[in-house]
């Protein structure tokens, strides 16, 4: 059963879709191990990131199994696709989204985010510190941050589209992505890049404000993409 090349549409859902095909068909029977990231992305005409959308999407259900330092194993199951993922956007193309909102929004608290608001903002990061130090997932805090920073705008609409896009985050391929990527060190990492845009809305630099929020939402989406981790030390914080 040849891989047939992907039309731009949904890349994730038609990628899962093709592989499930072929591990149904025996083409990757139960115990083998799938072709790594890069070369799948090859033979589909496809970006990693897309790829990686798909194997989630199979790792949640239960189709696939990631072994850390092993590669992408096939699992024996009966599972159907799930209908949690019928509506669910890709890990990737929601921080795409967020990248053209949330740059726009830091423009605008560097303008307008009076001494009470940055204070708040600062809060969030002190929330999110004390998160890290006590091995917890600050997605609270994290959260928080991102929505003080809207909240600068005074814009329901602006609001709501900011707080929305975030909360796909607790969607079944995001929170399976975190579990590989998100630990202490990649939080850490986050936080500091939340103090760079921090500084720069106190600052009053609305194109620093904005630069910083790109930089921080591109190597969120770099995280993600990176190699899958190897390492004891890159165990998931508890949640």
């Amino acid at each position: 059963m040849p891989i047939q090349s992907i039309e731009p549409r949904r890349l994730y859902r038609q990628i899962a879709d093709q592989l499930r095909a072929l591990i149904r068909s025996g083409e990757f029977p139960v115990g083998s191990r799938l072709p790594p990231e890069r070369e799948l992305a090859t033979q589909f005409g496809v970006s990693r990131p897309s790829v990686r959308e798909a194997l989630i999407a199979l790792e949640v259900e239960g189709l696939v199994e990631v072994r850390v330092g092993s590669g992408i194993h096939v699992l024996e199951s009966d599972s159907e696709p799930s209908p949690r993922l019928d509506n669910a956007f890709g890990p990737f193309e929601i921080i795409r989204a967020r990248q053209v909102v949330e740059c726009q929004m830091a423009a605008i608290a560097a303008s307008s985010m009076n001494r009470a608001q940055l204070d708040g903002l600062r809060e969030s990061l002190a929330l999110m510190d004390a998160a890290i130090g006590r091995g917890e997932m600050p997605l609270r805090a994290d959260r928080l941050f991102h929505v003080r920073i809207a909240e600068a705008a005074d814009n329901g609409p602006l609001l709501r589209i900011v707080s929305e896009l975030f909360d796909e985050r607790n969607n079944p391929l995001f929170q399976q992505l975190g579990q590989h990527f998100e630990n202490e060190p990649s939080w850490r990492t986050a936080l500091a890049e939340h103090q760079a845009v921090v500084d720069a809305i106190a600052a009053h630099d609305p194109a620093g404000a904005s630069a910083a929020m790109h930089a921080h939402l591109q190597n969120s989406h770099d995280r993600f993409a990176a190699a899958w981790p190897t390492a004891p030390e890159c165990e998931p914080l508890a949640r």
